[in-house]
């Protein structure tokens, strides 16, 4: 295991999702003491799980027919165009 890419991917994914709005969501049902907090959790893990592996095997797909280099300036730009527009909505 490859443990210097396991860290980076952690602390990228773990920073990138702090404060976004699947960890409101989770919190705001985690507030109803009818269900329970396990459940929640559960459900979220779960969900986190399948949306990474999703982006997973889009990435190993996309990386047979376009050059990994091409993928990464091309994600660079649309986050850049991304935060561009984010900026001047507000």
């Amino acid at each position: 295991m490859d443990i210097k890419i396991y860290f980076t991917v952690f602390i990228t994914v773990f920073l990138a999702e702090l404060g976004d709005k699947t960890q409101l969501a989770t919190l705001l049902f985690a507030t109803d003491k009818t269900h329970s907090k396990w459940i929640i959790f559960a459900g979220s893990a779960s969900a986190l799980i399948l949306t990474s592996a999703i982006g997973v095997i889009a990435g190993s797909l996309l990386s047979k027919f376009i050059d990994p280099s091409y993928l990464h300036k091309i994600s660079g730009i649309l986050f850049i165009i991304i935060g561009v527009l984010f900026f001047f909505k507000n």
